[in-house]
């Protein structure tokens, strides 16, 4: 294992950052694609349709919309006849069937935010082992250590570069996490002012409204 550490040195742990790095950069982007295709939000619209039982304008919203937005409302007018209850089931089954598309790619950003300093650290110390094994040969041989010097500080140089892939991936992660639950939030909203509604109208007495 030394004699591994001592020939590799840490030049392997920065194309390998690279290499994550590029995966990351692709990743943020299909998700600020994905997010800007799936996030046309009409919540404020359809929630005052919906409360007010107007729902055949409330489909007429949706009609063509992507997004979870869109798909939890289509599934609740779908359930209305069936009541509330029918509503809270199909609503909890859309969200949980659409919400992996909207997570996809988290896991690794997450996972590389986390790491990607402990690699880079990784390589600092591979490459400090290899820079004072050098150290020592080139002292038997009399050379000096002015150049094993350049091999700490391109040791050192895998830390930062591990730090500065995790921070865009870090930002990513919360960024696209905040969006998801902004979303989920606004649908559930929507779901809950359609069974509010019907209950309404369950109750003795209560008009029913077109």
């Amino acid at each position: 294992l030394f004699e591994l550490f001592t020939r590799a040195g840490a030049e392997w742990v920065m194309y390998a950052l690279l290499a994550l790095s590029v995966a990351s950069v692709a990743v943020i982007l299909e998700r600020a694609v994905f997010f800007r295709r799936h996030g046309q939000s009409r919540a404020d619209v359809l929630a005052a349709l919906l409360a007010s039982g107007r729902l055949s304008d409330a489909q007429g919203v949706v009609e063509g919309l992507d997004g979870l937005e869109a798909e939890v409302v289509r599934a609740a007018l779908r359930a209305a006849p069936d009541g509330a209850a029918s509503v809270a089931e199909l609503v909890a089954s859309t969200i949980r069937r659409e919400r992996p598309a909207y997570e996809r790619g988290l896991g690794f950003l997450g996972t590389l935010g986390s790491n990607a300093p402990f690699l880079g650290l990784f390589g600092t110390v591979i490459g400090i082992i290899k820079a004072f094994a050098d150290l020592g040969v080139g002292a038997a041989k009399g050379a000096g250590a002015t150049a094993v010097m350049s091999g700490l500080s391109e040791a050192l140089v895998a830390t930062a570069v591990g730090i500065f892939v995790a921070i865009p991936a870090v930002v990513a992660f919360n960024a696209y996490g905040r969006r998801l639950r902004a979303v989920i939030a606004r649908s559930e909203a929507l779901a809950h002012a359609l069974a509010a509604h019907l209950r309404q109208e369950d109750l003795p007495g209560a008009t029913p409204q077109a």
